[in-house]
């Protein structure tokens, strides 16, 4: 806090801190949804026992409980992800980090659906590049359009059976790897968040942000007041 300096092997220290002062908040998040996800495995199998009978009300209390439980999932996933981010900065528990992102995230509310949408969408611009470019060079190259790995591929009746594994692998690493992405778009506006908050830009209390990362989130927000408007 307070220093601009990255300290040397930022990645290192992160993971010892994690196994050393977080383990048991990196559990207690992961029981809180194995335990969501435990009772919806039981409702499942409720309704799988109570076919049967053909109760039309039991079926509709069954399809009300599942479906609360599915947003109840997505939204502690949510908490989740920003308690966790909020424990890594402040070094706090579980519960208090939850609080506090979520404070944090309802106070500028607009700022966080401007972001999701912007960030969600390049996201799956990234996906959509590399599975197609994925899938290009793959049907290019089992085509037997490439001369240079003509003579090292064998010769396949149905190519295409290949080509869709590799196009539903590219996806799921492009996947992995842009979560990864996701995360690090997710800690940088918590902390862009904080910044505002702590912050004035005054020279006793100046920003930590960059000028940069002020601007773009500045004309984000001017757009879709824009839109908005019209």
């Amino acid at each position: 806090k307070g220093s601009k300096k990255l300290p040397s092997w930022p990645v290192g220290r992160a993971l010892c801190n994690t196994v050393a002062f977080h383990l048991g908040t990196v559990a207690f998040g992961s029981l809180v949804i194995a335990i969501i996800r435990f009772v919806r495995l039981m409702l499942e199998y409720v309704e799988k026992k109570s076919k049967k009978f053909n109760n039309e009300i039991g079926k509709c209390i069954l399809c009300c409980c599942k479906s609360c439980l599915w947003c109840l999932e997505k939204f502690m996933r949510f908490i989740n992800r920003n308690a966790f981010i909020m424990c890594a900065v402040n070094s706090s528990n579980f519960c208090k980090s939850a609080k506090d992102a979520f404070n944090l995230l309802m106070r500028n509310l607009l700022r966080v659906v401007v972001l999701n949408s912007v960030c969600d969408f390049l996201l799956l611009i990234g996906k959509v590049v590399i599975v197609v470019a994925c899938g290009s060079v793959s049907y290019l190259a089992f085509g037997g359009y490439i001369p240079h790995v003509r003579e090292e591929i064998p010769v396949l009746n149905y190519f295409f059976i290949p080509i869709i594994f590799i196009i539903i692998g590219s996806y799921l690493i492009a996947s992995a790897f842009f979560s990864v992405y996701s995360m690090a778009v997710d800690t940088l506006f918590l902390c862009f968040l904080e910044d505002l908050e702590r912050n004035d830009g005054s020279e006793a209390k100046p920003y930590f942000m960059s000028k940069r990362l002020r601007k773009v989130l500045g004309k984000m927000e001017k757009r879709v007041k824009a839109r908005n408007r019209t």
